[in-house]
């Protein structure tokens, strides 16, 4: 049985105490005193599901655009620390500018 996280978390407590009946896993010894999070949980481990979702960036070099923020938050220091309000704007909205490209190409 090849379940995932969403499948799961979607299903009620009996249903999820039915797999774990039918499971003989060690992980999931007594699962009808579990609530719904640790039942979930246990099946989780019990079949190597991820309990989280892993986002993809998709048609942008995520690598090179990390390097960019990392040098443009070393300007910034620089901006902060000669007080240049203008340049310090500037930078400001190139960083967020290319954190809002990472989050849109993530899939």
């Amino acid at each position: 049985m090849s379940y995932s996280y969403e499948e799961l978390k979607s299903k009620n407590v009996s249903d999820l105490r039915k797999i774990a009946k039918e499971s003989e896993q060690e992980a999931l010894k007594g699962y009808s005193q579990l609530n719904k999070e640790h039942l979930l949980e246990a099946i989780c481990k019990a079949f190597n599901v991820e309990m989280h979702a892993h986002h993809e960036v998709v048609g942008v070099d995520k690598g090179k655009i990390k390097s960019e923020i990392k040098a443009l938050k070393a300007k910034r220091e620089g901006a902060l620390v000669e007080k240049n309000r203008g340049e310090l704007k500037r930078i400001r909205r190139q960083i967020h500018s290319r954190k809002r490209a990472l989050r849109r190409a993530t899939v």
